[in-house]
C-alpha cells in the first residue's frame, strides 16, 4: 500500500469550479465583510464570477436550509456558509450556534458536498470584526481545496 498525502495545502486552483454561497443577513456589517473577502479570494483562486451563486437568508438558522436547496440542484462543486452569531445575555447564542453548525455539517454529509463553514461565533463585536476578513478568505480556500480533494478521491 502506498501512502499519498492528498490535501497537504491541496490544490487551490478554482478554475472551472462552481461555488454556492449562503450569507446570513443578521449582523450584516460583519457578514458583508465576510462575503467581500470570500468573493475576492475566490476570484484570486481563479473561480469565475459567473460560476458563483450568492443567496442571502435572514439569519444563521436559515443557512442550512438554503445550503440544502443549493446542494439538491447538484450544480455546485462546493458551498460556503457565511454568518455571524455574537453572544448575548441569553441562552439563544448557544442554540443558534449549535443548531446552525450541526445543520451545515448535516447538509454536507447528506449531500456528500464540501461546505466551508464561516459562520462566526464570537463573544462580542470586536472579536467578529477582527475575524471577518480572514475567515471570509479561509472559507474560499477551504471550498476550493475540498472540491479538488473530492475530485481526486472520486
Amino acid at each position: 500500500m502506498q501512502a499519498a498525502d492528498k490535501g497537504a495545502e491541496g490544490d487551490l486552483d478554482g478554475r472551472g469550479l462552481t461555488i454556492g454561497i449562503v450569507q446570513a443577513r443578521f449582523n450584516e456589517g460583519i457578514t458583508n465583510a465576510l462575503r467581500d473577502a470570500c468573493l475576492a479570494e475566490l476570484a484570486a483562486l481563479g473561480v469565475a464570477e459567473d460560476d458563483i451563486t450568492l443567496v442571502t437568508v435572514p439569519g444563521a438558522l436559515e443557512v442550512p436550509v438554503a445550503l440544502q436547496a443549493l446542494a439538491e440542484t447538484e450544480d455546485y462543486d462546493a458551498l460556503i456558509a457565511l454568518g455571524c452569531i455574537i453572544r448575548g445575555e441569553t441562552y439563544h447564542f448557544e442554540l443558534v450556534a449549535n443548531e446552525s453548525g450541526a445543520g451545515v455539517s448535516r447538509v454536507a454529509l447528506d449531500a456528500g458536498l464540501p461546505i466551508a463553514n464561516a459562520i462566526l461565533t464570537t463573544e462580542d463585536l470586536p472579536q467578529a470584526i477582527a475575524r471577518q476578513s480572514e475567515k471570509g478568505r479561509d472559507a474560499a480556500r477551504v471550498a476550493v481545496e475540498m472540491a479538488r480533494l473530492l475530485e481526486d478521491l472520486a
